[in-house]
């Protein structure tokens, strides 16, 4: 059911409640003698104004029938009793109820014309001095031109609340700045992107050659290509795309490309171009590192023995590279371990968390996902925390994210530990080494051939590259694992080599199913009949991985489709439709981009906090549409209330890519493996999604896609300079083999 807008044209009776930092407000409306409850982003209301309002009905529970408000005009009050119970209202410092009557008796409807143009006119009246009239002048004027700013804004679909943002940044001049220069708002207001500044520059009739607009182009292409995971790109390639994304020819491009160098707006190094960002963090990153490895070797004498102990005491039997690798990170800041499914990574970890506690040590284990994280905790019985967590992890606002564990308030850990290091990017591990105390050492677990992280950079696989940071390489697939036909076939993956697909094992299976609309109702079976009652498996127990987003074997097909039949619409099911999705109680739903400042609750720990990130999965538990509210209960057992506006944050999850499954495990995986865009169809994809299965890895498909998966080893390449870098500031190649 679709809700039509409605308008209203009223006057405020009374403000009941106010958000200052926001304007969220919570008021009646006198509409022709009916009083009227609206909600919404109404800042710098007072009573006595007279507003027309665009907005929905909605019924509160508790409060009854509102008009939630999407827009709304400030139509300044005409009538004398409408003029003094807006100057009464005390909005305007220094007219009180008293000094109102005293205005609007000496100029009646001319009163705020009086107030703005010739406040000279208020000396007039016993009581105001000229300059007491002229501050209160200037107080009439501010807050009129915050609403005014408000209101010119929202013509081009800027909210409420981002105009004031704006607002806060430019003061009195917002709308002015503006009209001059609409793309200084990418740079100094977080929430508001180039194409909203396009947007704006296209109404305003701004030329689309501006220097303004070809300045920031370059970065809007710079921050598209770390969005794609890059951290920097090549100069060539940056000025061809910018010149044909915004429609310029190469000459003007070329000259706003040199004044934002000469500005400090972009970095040139190498042939590479940088955002400020991250070219710092890339410098950051790298001076960190090349700290801990030249940090004096701690090796004792004894060593060895005391790993032997520990191994024993905890019945552990490492293996010669296992053993190498524990007595590297017990004498050294810094190390990498990587290795595919079954070489003994976690067996490793476990180890020199109990080796570290023998000694004393303070030893904090970490991943970038709640999963990841769980996981770590089950395999070594100690507490792990996502690497948000343990920084403390606090907000700015939804988009920005602030670290309480920092330089000045480092963690107490003497050593870290983490797990997934292929999922953590650039920013997220930059953070991290800043919050090590010193002295404080890191070992790095990860599967370098695994896809790399959504965020810009390939930490892992440049720290490998460098040569600089002591690396561990685990090649053996220990015997328990070899009876895994999970693992035994993502290793003849990684090697170039075809999996088994004659022969079904008790882990491993392959359903032959060569066009997409076949694959995708076998898929559909499976999920919903054949896995559980084989199995037992419910719908968290089971996750489809699909290459693409698009087609009918394509992650938004599937999500239809499985949520039609697992979990379909019902007579007093509540559901929400939201940009051509329609959310259900009870559908399986994944967090779509990082919220800083999202609340949650966990009843269960009796715990609460802010921020829900990208990839973590949860089902949808409640549906009030009274409220416009929808609950989402995530694995880890926190609670989260979303606004039905702020729906884009989720999509359906019973489908998802197989880059947002990074970092995740779930009991049973099916993927299909048909013909794909050819950029899809890579190995390291193929492998990264049946690594993700710990019981049972089902492929629809035919053979020859998964042929050409397993013979193109190609990858997106991702351009970074942190291998140079590391290489600059550590020195000498150090790398252990």
């Amino acid at each position: 059911m679709i809700t039509e807008s409605i308008t209203l044209e009223g006057e405020v009776y009374e403000i009941i409640y106010v958000n200052e930092d926001n304007g969220y407000t919570v008021c009646e409306i006198d509409v022709n003698g009916v009083l009227t409850v609206a909600v919404g982003h109404m800042p710098f209301l007072s009573p006595g104004e007279s507003v027309k309002l665009t907005g929905t009905w909605i019924t509160h529970t508790e409060y009854g029938r509102q008009l939630k408000v999407e827009r709304i005009e400030k139509l300044l009050p005409q009538s004398v009793g409408a003029i003094y119970s807006y100057l009464a209202s005390g909005v305007i410092t220094g007219i009180g109820a008293s000094t109102a009557r005293r205005i609007v008796d000496r100029f009646g409807e001319d009163s705020l014309d009086v107030l703005r143009n010739t406040p000279q006119l208020l000396s007039e009246i016993k009581g105001i001095s000229p300059r007491k009239a002229e501050a209160m002048s200037e107080a009439f004027i501010l807050r009129q031109d915050a609403a005014e700013t408000v209101m010119f804004f929202q013509q081009f679909g800027i909210t409420p609340n981002l105009a004031m943002k704006i607002y806060k940044k430019y003061g009195f001049m917002a709308v002015d700045l503006v009209r001059d220069d609409p793309y200084a708002l990418c740079e100094n207001v977080q929430g508001i992107g180039f194409k909203t500044c396009d947007r704006i520059a296209a109404s305003l009739g701004l030329p689309f050659d501006s220097r303004s607009r070809v300045k920031s182009g370059l970065r809007y292409a710079l921050t598209e290509a770390a969005m794609n995971g890059h951290s920097c790109y090549p100069e060539e390639q940056l000025l061809d795309y910018a010149a044909k994304m915004l429609g310029c020819g190469r000459a003007v491009v070329d000259d706003c490309f040199s004044d934002a160098l000469l500005m400090g707006k972009l970095i040139r190094e190498d042939g590479l171009v940088y955002l400020p960002l991250y070219y710092n963090l890339e410098v950051s990153l790298a001076s960190r590192v090349a700290s801990l490895v030249k940090a004096k070797d701690e090796a004792e004498e004894g060593l060895g023995a005391a790993v032997d102990e520990c191994a024993a005491a905890d019945g552990i039997v490492l293996s010669a590279e296992q053993r190498d690798a524990v007595l590297t990170a017990a004498s050294r800041k810094i190390l990498v371990i990587t290795g595919g499914p079954g070489t003994g990574k976690t067996t490793i970890m476990k180890c020199v968390l109990n080796l570290m506690r023998r000694k004393g040590l303070d030893v904090a284990l970490c991943a970038p996902t709640g999963k990841a994280a769980k996981r770590l905790e089950e395999a070594c019985g100690h507490e792990a925390k996502t690497i948000h967590r343990l920084l403390e992890v606090g907000a700015i606002n939804d988009e920005e994210q602030r670290f309480s564990r920092c330089e000045t308030n480092p963690l107490t850990a003497d050593c870290i530990i983490v797990d997934e290091m292929s999922m953590v990017d650039l920013q997220l591990l930059e953070a991290l080494l800043k919050a090590m105390k010193r002295g404080a050492g890191i070992v790095m677990a990860g599967d370098v051939d695994q896809l790399p992280s959504v965020g810009a950079g390939n930490v892992l696989g440049d720290i490998i590259e460098s040569g600089v940071v002591p690396v561990i390489r685990l090649n053996t697939v220990f015997r328990q694992a070899e009876q895994s036909m999970i693992v035994v076939n993502a290793h003849r993956i990684n090697d170039g080599e075809m999996p088994d697909l004659a022969n079904n094992h008790s882990d491993f299976f392959f359903i032959n199913r060569p066009d997409h609309q076949s694959a995708a109702d076998v898929i559909l079976d499976l999920v919903h009949s054949r896995l559980p009652k084989a199995y037992g498996y419910t719908m968290n127990d089971i996750q489809v991985l699909s290459p693409s987003k698009k087609g009918v074997a394509g992650v938004a097909n599937l999500n239809a489709m499985l949520q039609e039949r697992l979990n379909p619409a019902e007579k007093g099911k509540p559901e929400q439709k939201r940009g051509g999705l329609t959310f259900r109680k009870g559908d399986k739903v994944i967090q779509i981009k990082n919220n800083y400042s999202a609340e949650w609750t966990n009843p269960v720990e009796g715990t609460e906090g802010l921020g829900i990130f990208n990839g973590d999965i949860g089902e949808i538990v409640k549906i009030d549409r009274g409220d416009k509210l929808l609950t989402v209960e995530f694995d880890d057992g926190k609670l989260v209330h979303y606004d039905f506006a702020s729906l884009d944050n989720l999509e359906p999850a019973y489908a998802l890519t197989v880059t947002k499954s990074q970092g995740c495990e779930f009991k049973a995986v099916v993927i299909p493996v048909c013909g794909f865009a050819p950029m899809l169809m890579a190995r390291n994809l193929l492998y990264t999604a049946i690594t993700r299965a710990r019981e049972l890895v089902v492929l629809v498909g035919s053979p020859d896609a998964v042929a050409r998966m397993v013979r193109n080893n190609r990858r997106s390449r991702r351009y970074t300079g942190l291998t140079a870098k590391l290489r600059l500031f550590g020195g000498q190649n150090e790398t252990k083999a």
